[in-house]
């Protein structure tokens, strides 16, 4: 019976540990819904290139998981990012809180909007805020 039990934490530690590792893996899977041929080349690449600010070797994720959010208020020293676009999956007007590591000032915005990044689970990727060419 013990060792029935060490098998077992191995294997709740085994699995724990790879989805630590499958959380922290350097190529996000941005989602692929057929957004970027309507996108410009420049813009595109600018969404393909964003980084994670905290975790500079992370994807922000695609354009399948950006949401426009132009407009922004600071809320106790955090950004809250407000939903203006939510592509008929997030109701416009949503709050979403930004933890303040989650912000993104140093790739510049050639889309004219506010975008945030936001996973399935509702985590926050990457926050641009409007503005910065």
């Amino acid at each position: 019976m013990r060792l029935h039990r060490n098998m077992v934490v191995c294997v709740t530690t085994t699995t724990a540990a790879l989805m630590v590792l499958g959380h922290f893996a350097p190529d996000a899977s941005a989602r692929d819904n057929g957004q970027w041929e309507s996108s410009p080349p420049h813009v595109r690449r600018w969404f393909q290139g964003l980084k994670q600010p905290d975790n500079p070797r992370v994807s922000c994720c695609g354009e399948a998981d950006a949401y426009e959010a132009d407009i922004f208020e600071v809320d106790g020293g955090r950004y809250v990012a407000v939903i203006t676009d939510g592509k008929g999956e997030i109701p416009n007007g949503t709050r979403i809180p930004v933890p303040n590591h989650k912000m993104k000032w140093d790739e510049g915005n050639p889309t004219g909007h506010g975008i945030i990044f936001i996973g399935v689970q509702g985590q926050v990727y990457c926050y641009v805020a409007p503005g910065g060419v």
